[in-house]
């Protein structure tokens, strides 16, 4: 996906970042030394072969100069500061961070180095899976996703926007879906609704965003895309800049529940029943993302309207079952 969010570097550029990471190493001779890694949709990001042979992952944030959503404050330090966090606990099979750089001396963005996971893309390859090994590594994602939802918070919102925080959860949820309605304004953005059709469906469900009491720690972007999985088991998992203090409905496991049906994630999490008010936030949350997924389409022009389609198909069956339910 290209988008003009990402900060691309040439090999001289990276270069130097190599050599001030690893203690003056350089890069490997040859071209691939240096091959971009284009499935993310933000941050630039390359596999990385070290003087040494060692490969590593370096990823780049967008230059401080460019145009993002309210809610991407500071995504990289967050994703740096959630990776370490979430490291504590082996059974997160997170990669290593090896250095982490926000002087904007030699870059014009903060930039990481990390470790190269073992394994192949989980949405590569899940397809040519049987079908018993698609079902066990769907729970193992579900397991996981649930280790991470264990850390918790002193706040809801986002580490790296401090308007976007509250002390509680149906606060904090306005105030995130405002600064998302915000963005969209400045975009002049249109959507199958309007602005206040869309603030409606969200106060209506105040009381059951109110059973929400205590924050945890909520990856929001743990989809297939950022698995890693090798021999039948999962490898690794990335991608934690979006990571928000929530709750765990929030996570992407429980955003299938709008088709109405339990999948192996949710059986892998333990949770497999619910309650109205539980659905009444999955479907929230799946509007959040739809908004997001809109909006964000005028902040990073796509060279494609593929996400734009589906995130419009998403919205008007999410926004169907919120006013009706």
């Amino acid at each position: 996906m290209e988008s003009k969010t990402k900060n691309k570097k040439t090999r001289a550029e990276i270069e130097a970042m190599a050599r001030r990471a690893f203690d003056g190493l350089g890069l490997a001779p040859g071209e691939e030394a240096v091959t971009e890694l284009k499935d993310g949709w933000f941050n630039a990001a390359y596999t990385v072969r070290l003087g040494d042979g060692r490969s590593v992952i370096l990823k780049i944030a967008p230059p401080q100069n460019a145009e993002v959503m309210l809610y991407e404050k500071n995504l990289m330090a967050t994703e740096v500061a959630v990776m370490r966090l979430v490291q504590q606990n082996p059974a997160i099979p997170v990669p290593e961070i090896y250095f982490f750089d926000d002087t904007h001396d030699l870059c014009d963005a903060d930039y990481f180095f990390m470790a190269k996971i073992d394994g192949d893309n989980l949405a590569h390859v899940k397809a040519d899976l049987p079908e018993a090994t698609q079902s066990a590594i769907d729970r193992q994602t579900g397991a996981i996703v649930r280790e991470i939802n264990q850390f918790p918070g002193t706040y809801f919102g986002y580490d790296g926007n401090p308007d976007l925080r509250a002390a509680t959860w149906h606060e904090a949820f306005i105030k995130i879906v405002e600064s998302l309605l915000e963005d969209a304004a400045r975009k002049e953005v249109v959507f199958d609704f309007s602005y206040e059709e869309l603030r409606a469906v969200v106060h209506k469900c105040v009381p059951a965003l109110e059973e929400v009491t205590e924050p945890c720690l909520v990856h929001w972007d743990a989809w297939d895309l950022n698995f890693f999985v090798k021999d039948g088991r999962i490898t690794g998992i990335i991608d934690f800049e979006r990571a928000l203090w929530a709750e765990p409905l929030m996570e992407a496991q429980f955003r299938q529940f709008g088709d109405g049906g339990i999948t192996h994630s949710m059986r892998g999490y333990g949770k497999t029943s619910f309650t109205f008010a539980e659905q009444q936030r999955s479907h929230l949350y799946s509007l959040h993302l739809a908004l997001v997924m809109t909006i964000e389409c005028f902040y990073r022009n796509y060279d494609t309207d593929d996400v734009f389609n589906l995130a419009r198909q998403f919205m008007a069956k999410t926004m169907a079952w919120l006013q009706t339910n």
